[in-house]
């Protein structure tokens, strides 16, 4: 239990030293918005078809795009992958989603 609690206590005061400007072996994590709308566009998909290809509702992908509401857990996941290899993630649902259908 003494170890737990030192590798916490170790976190803390890294955390703290990173906040009061001490950046030496510090890691940094930056994450990017996710623009929906362009990941979207660059399939060529209409809304309709990229809400069923991700799997959510028509008005969650609105929301998406319009930027009132921000993609989480699995779908942030699906849509980082579409943003970086879009045809073969495509190729991939479409394929499951025949699967589905005649399984």
């Amino acid at each position: 239990m003494n170890q737990v609690f030192d590798d916490i206590m170790q976190g803390l005061d890294e955390a703290v030293a990173f906040t009061r400007g001490n950046k030496a072996g510090a890691i940094v994590h930056e994450i990017t918005p996710l623009d929906v709308k362009d990941i979207r566009a660059s399939l060529d998909m209409t809304q309709e078809e990229f809400a069923q290809a991700v799997g959510v509702k028509l008005p969650t992908l609105r929301h998406w795009e319009r930027g009132d509401r921000k993609p989480s857990g699995s779908a942030r996941v699906l849509l980082n992958l579409l943003a970086k290899e879009p045809q073969k993630i495509v190729q991939m649902l479409r394929s499951d989603q025949q699967r589905v259908a005649f399984g």
